[in-house]
């Protein structure tokens, strides 16, 4: 009897083990491709960096740095800690003075301007839509795309990573071979728009495995609705009664667009729970982003310097926790096994780091209401590349939707300019990101 008993308990013991051997690798897998287990990781990679950086800052300035710090540290931890306390409204008088300088030049040389920023636009965003859905939703490694026997990129953060280590370097290069104002904000302010940057962008590139890419630009162009909630609630703004009423045209029509491809059983354009909701966070941290933005903008800084202080922040961030996951090599072998893919990922951060600095440009040259337009436009033409390109179906009543969506961005437009005309000051449009 104790024999036997022994024997059972061995047997009983040694069960899990054998099960851990055998399906442990495969439970792990299972748990890597939920994407609330991935978001979570990514959000433990993050605190390690956030963490220790809050308790520093909260040392030196408890113990007054910025007044008894020596050494050869003091210049970096005051500009990363303190910064400057002039503040200013650089950028708009900078966009002021290059607008002005605009209108005296040739309607020609205007026309040719204006030209070169929406083709530069267009092309650099319509590119970076179509190769973040290849990206995202084919195989690589197959005579076909979509064929059996493929392989998957499953990590969108360190496509993130890809995006922003590229950003970093252009915008790094431009304020080294071009005059910029001295920087006057702490540069651990730019950790927050960064850390929701990095998560949006992850939202965004995560969503792309659960819904088709015309749902998602239709959510990108309502992200009105919240952007307008959140400047209430960060900034305290106030809006006009048509930015109310253009809002829930906006989401009537998407409404319409995402019930209709609900209903639609193409296996392109099937919506999940899990997209949406994906989608959502997205439509929130961008959200954030924009009007953590405007008031970083408040301090003495160019554009170039704000998209330098963020992408550094978001390089360490990924970096870190890509690191920490050990999926940082896994992404560089699949980049060496498959050259399409890594041809493709760094053509998709090339156009993201232009398509910045063609905003810029555009905004400071034109205006917002000028590039608001062209951005409208390329959303609209997204569409209908990615359903050429990709085959996505859309059924008459999503169709009607998509207009009335762009009906009221349009009709947003003219208004503002409107009231510009008439001498008031409207709500500014936030900057598109991607």
């Amino acid at each position: 009897m104790p024999s036997f008993s022994w024997r059972l308990f061995l047997m009983l013991g040694s069960w899990p083990l054998a099960l851990a051997e055998s399906d442990g690798s495969s439970v792990l897998e299972g748990w890597q491709d939920m994407w609330l287990f991935r978001f979570f990781l990514n959000i433990l990679g993050y605190a390690t960096i956030i963490i220790p950086g809050y308790f520093l800052i909260s040392y030196f300035k408890r113990i007054n740095y910025l007044e008894t710090g020596r050494g050869l540290c003091f210049p970096l931890i005051k500009a990363c800690v303190f910064g400057s306390e002039a503040k200013t409204g650089l950028l708009d008088d900078v966009s002021v003075t290059s607008r002005n300088d605009a209108e005296s030049t040739s309607s020609t040389r205007q026309a040719i301007k204006l030209v070169f920023c929406a083709a530069g636009l267009q092309a650099s965003y319509l590119t970076w839509g179509v190769l973040q859905e290849r990206v995202m939703t084919r195989s690589y490694g197959v005579g076909e795309a979509g064929a059996e026997g493929g392989e998957r990129f499953k990590d969108s953060q360190f496509l993130v990573f890809m995006n922003r280590i590229l950003a970093l370097t252009v915008a790094g290069l431009w304020c080294a071979l071009f005059k910029q104002p001295r920087h006057g904000a702490p540069m651990y302010k730019y950790s927050f728009a960064s850390l929701s940057n990095v998560l949006s962008s992850w939202c965004q590139y995560e969503a792309l495995k659960y819904i088709s890419f015309p749902t998602q630009v239709l959510a990108k162009a309502s992200k009105v609705i919240p952007v307008m909630l959140m400047g209430k609630l960060v900034s305290h703004k106030t809006y006009e009664y048509w930015e109310y009423l253009t809002a829930a045209l906006i989401s009537v029509g998407v409404s319409m667009f995402l019930l209709a491809s609900s209903n639609d059983k193409h296996p392109s354009t099937v919506t999940t729970f899990s997209g949406v909701f994906i989608l959502a966070g997205y439509i929130v941290f961008d959200s954030f982003t924009s009007n953590w933005q405007d008031n970083l903008f408040k301090h003495k800084m160019s554009s170039v310097q704000m998209m330098f202080g963020v992408n550094l922040f978001s390089c360490m961030f990924t970096v870190g926790s890509l690191l920490e996951q050990g999926a940082f090599f896994n992404s560089v072998g699949f980049m060496l096994r498959h050259s399409e893919f890594a041809f493709h990922a760094v053509l998709l951060s090339v156009c993201s780091a232009c398509g910045q600095l063609f905003i810029f440009y555009t905004i400071g040259q034109f205006g917002a209401a000028v590039f608001t337009i062209i951005m409208t436009l390329r959303q609209a033409f997204a569409i209908l590349l990615s359903c050429f390109l990709y085959g996505h179906a859309v059924s008459t009543v999503g169709g009607f939707g998509v207009g009335v969506v762009f009906l009221a961005l349009f009709l947003r437009i003219y208004a503002r300019s409107r009231l510009k005309k008439a001498g008031k000051r409207a709500t500014p449009p936030p900057l598109q990101k991607v």
